[in-house]
């Protein structure tokens, strides 16, 4: 398979400490470890019994500030002295009492512990503070962003890597906003006149962009559904309408998540499918609640269903089940996609660990409680027609909704449901959250630049919840349009790795090959080989690799091109032309001269088969790793 030699002007990040000029400073970088190493370490092997569900000796270690603590015998922490620290101590072969039990750790992990206690400030006065003290004004997202970012660079010490060509970036936001590599005609046209905000703009106001963000939208929010004729359910359920028109129409975010959390049987264009995100999930109430919080949380809350959370001390048992309670009344209606709810009952309890009953009452992370009064003792409610706005309509909607109550909570005066947004935004136009990972926004994951990301959540909310202007910024800055860099993750110090989604690989597949972008049966098969989207870790299966090698999706695809552009590129008078061109049509550039040497060779070596040469040759270039990946 031929593949791009990339000769990349990666940059050093020195591995010197330099002597810390502040005690923030020094509390900088001991935050980084924590987050960066340590927290991981400790969550592993030490938090099982000195965490929020147990805490032997009466020693928590589950946050740097219950690590200074201690326990009942004292400080397990000497900052800046990991050699008079207990914590490190322990963990050396030999030691007595020694920790973990019965398990020893390597020395990468002792020799991260050390780096950490060395790197606490004597004067403990910030360490791992993740809001800033003093909001600053920016002038724009754009500003925002190559500020606070340049910021990170310079206490890191890290060069960022270069802006990539017109080319590349052209590539790259096309993918972006439109779901597709750009036409030649279209990429040759930007290139002759690169005016960047102007394609932007062209980009987020094209039909294509709506559809892009309902792709992406639709699988956080639902996930992918690889059976049961996922375009028939959700297509014909009017979902992926309500999306699209939302996104096109640069509705607010918040009013479209109310939407989908009221579920109101509306014959309004705005609303008409918002329901399914309910209908969906079939009276399941713990399958809702866990696909509502990331939403207006921005954080999973699936662990707290036995017990708090054991990681995430914000996050309560009593979250979970008071999310539960706030869709319980819910039920589908039978022949539709409406979703009705009782005007009573619903009431309920849970059990904590230490076997106490609780009542389920819809309390949100930001503190605030949905008052409700509960039927006294034995009391048994009347379902009365009084209780509903139109008792005789199909589906009744209640005077006093639950389920809108803790709509309407969830996104007014929710900071967290904007943060959700733009850091999942963030996550999906650069390659990672600046809350990694991007549904996990909790104490047990501190931003890396807090500061931004606060910027951007106000920002988005005082512009009444602007997706389109979210997105905007996000694409004009610095940073996306960087190349690639060798420094850590969460410094943006380049464009990270990012597999293309399966719908942008089905379109730009077919624009290589000179074929119209859409292709529904096409685009299903090759979501169903490739199905995710935004991976945490990506590892191509062997099912994957016989999708690219030796599939009949793939083989009737080309099969597809072969009176086209198969036909054009063999008729060309000489091999290097041909290559030049097939280059050109799949990585909208020219190759280097290692890649033409190989591809000579190989279509000399099959000069009899001129179409066949040339078919494998598109093959080898439209399944390589460079045209898998965002340039």
């Amino acid at each position: 398979m031929l593949r791009r030699a990339f000769v990349l002007p990666f940059l050093c990040l020195s591995l010197t400490a330099t002597r810390a000029a502040s005690a923030a400073d020094a509390a900088a970088d001991a935050a980084a470890l924590w987050s960066g190493k340590v927290r991981r370490i400790l969550d592993e092997n030490c938090v099982k019994c000195h965490g929020v569900l147990e805490q032997k000796g009466g020693l928590e270690l589950d946050t740097p500030e219950m690590v200074i603590k201690g326990g009942d015998d004292g400080a397990v922490v000497t900052p800046g002295k990991p050699e008079a620290s207990a914590l490190f101590t322990s963990l050396e072969k030999g030691a007595d009492p020694h920790m973990p039990p019965k398990k020893q750790l390597s020395d990468a992990d002792r020799a991260a512990v050390k780096e950490w206690i060395s790197a606490l400030p004597v004067t403990l006065a910030a360490v791992e503070k993740t809001q800033p003290k003093v909001a600053r004004k920016f002038a724009s997202g754009e500003e925002a962003i190559s500020t606070l970012i340049s910021e990170g660079w310079a206490r890191a010490g890290v060069k960022p890597a270069a802006a990539v060509p017109d080319a590349v970036w052209c590539r790259r936001v096309y993918l972006d906003l439109a779901g597709r590599i750009p036409t030649q005609a279209e990429l040759a046209a930007f290139v002759a006149a690169p005016q960047r905000d102007a394609l932007i703009d062209k980009l987020l106001s094209a039909p294509e962009y709506a559809v892009r963000m309902r792709e992406l939208w639709d699988t956080f929010l639902m996930g992918r559904l690889l059976r049961q004729n996922p375009d028939g359910r959700r297509k014909g359920s009017g979902w992926w309408t309500f999306l699209e028109k939302a996104f096109k129409d640069n509705r607010p975010w918040n009013e479209v998540v109310y939407d989908v959390l009221c579920a109101r049987p509306d014959p309004a264009p705005d609303r008409k499918g918002a329901s399914w995100f309910l209908f969906e999930r079939k009276n399941d109430f713990q399958k809702i609640a866990e696909a509502v919080a990331p939403v207006v949380y921005g954080t999973k809350i699936d662990c707290a269903q036995c017990h708090d959370h054991p990681l995430a001390r914000e996050i309560k048992q009593a979250h979970y089940w008071g999310l539960v309670a706030a869709f319980n009344r819910s039920k589908n209606v039978d022949a539709s996609t409406a979703v009705a709810e009782s005007a009573v009952g619903g009431f309920m309890n849970f059990t904590n660990l230490k076997k106490e009953s609780q009542p389920a009452v819809v309390t949100l992370l930001t503190g605030r409680t949905l008052p409700e009064v509960w039927p006294g003792g034995e009391t048994k409610e009347s379902d009365k027609p009084e209780l509903y706005e139109d008792a005789k309509a199909p589906v009744r909607v209640p005077k006093y909704s639950r389920r809108e109550a803790f709509a309407e909570a969830a996104t007014q005066g929710n900071p967290l449901l904007a943060r959700a947004f733009v850091n999942r935004m963030w996550a999906a136009l650069i390659g990672r959250g600046i809350v990694n990972p991007p549904d996990e926004i909790n104490e047990r994951n501190t931003p890396s630049h807090p500061e931004l990301l606060e910027w951007l959540a106000q920002d988005f909310a005082a512009h009444k919840h602007d997706t389109r202007r979210v997105v905007r910024e996000i694409v004009r800055s610095r940073v996306y349009a960087l190349g690639a860099s060798d420094a850590a993750p969460e410094l943006f110090a380049g464009m990270l790795e990012r597999p293309l989604t399966a719908e942008q690989l089905a379109r730009s597949w077919r624009v290589a090959l000179d074929l119209p972008p859409n292709d529904d049966e096409f685009r299903r098969q090759v979501i169903s080989a490739i199905p995710d989207v935004l991976p945490r870790e990506y590892n191509a299966t062997f099912q994957q690799a016989q999708f690219l090698s030796n599939s009949p999706t793939i083989n009737a695809l080309l099969q597809a091109a072969q009176g086209g552009v198969i036909a054009r590129l063999t008729a060309l008078p000489d091999a290097t032309t041909r290559i030049r061109e097939a280059f050109q049509a799949v990585y909208g550039r020219a190759p280097g001269a290692d890649e033409s040497a190989q591809a000579a060779a190989f279509v000399t070596a099959n000069a009899a088969h001129p179409a066949d040469a040339t078919r494998d040759l598109l093959w080898a270039l439209l399944t390589s790793a460079e045209f898998l990946a965002m340039p």
